[in-house]
């Protein structure tokens, strides 16, 4: 089993920078990508981000490419999503979750963390 548990969010205003973090336990990530979805009220949860944990290779959506970047801190277990030039249209529950570098599905999940934008 792996446990996520996501911090960082809060109310900013346009322009502004959040960076969210997700602490994991309960099992080596070494062969896990850690992704990075959110869902906006009455929308569809849409993937963010996503890094590979032994590699450090990410990749972005395109609506966030270029003001969002994913890290991993190895020693403590933690990835993080700094959000950069955050807009309105980025307001959203933030998940954190994990799947096998084998499979396609995300098994694990975070609780979630909001983050509002005002204009």
């Amino acid at each position: 089993q792996v446990q996520l548990v996501e911090s960082g969010g809060g109310l900013v205003q346009a322009g502004d920078s959040l960076r969210l973090s997700c602490a994991s336990s309960g099992r080596t990530l070494s062969y896990y990508v850690m992704g990075w979805f959110r869902q906006a009220p009455g929308k569809e949860r849409e993937f963010v981000a996503a890094i590979a944990w032994s590699t450090g290779t990410t990749s972005y959506a395109g609506s966030v490419k270029g003001r969002f970047a994913s890290s991993r801190d190895n020693a403590n277990n933690t990835v993080y999503l700094q959000m950069n030039s955050l807009k309105p249209e980025d307001t959203a529950v933030y998940y954190c979750s994990a799947r096998d570098v084998r499979t396609r599905d995300y098994h694990y999940w975070g609780q979630g963390t909001q983050v509002t934008v005002s204009s």
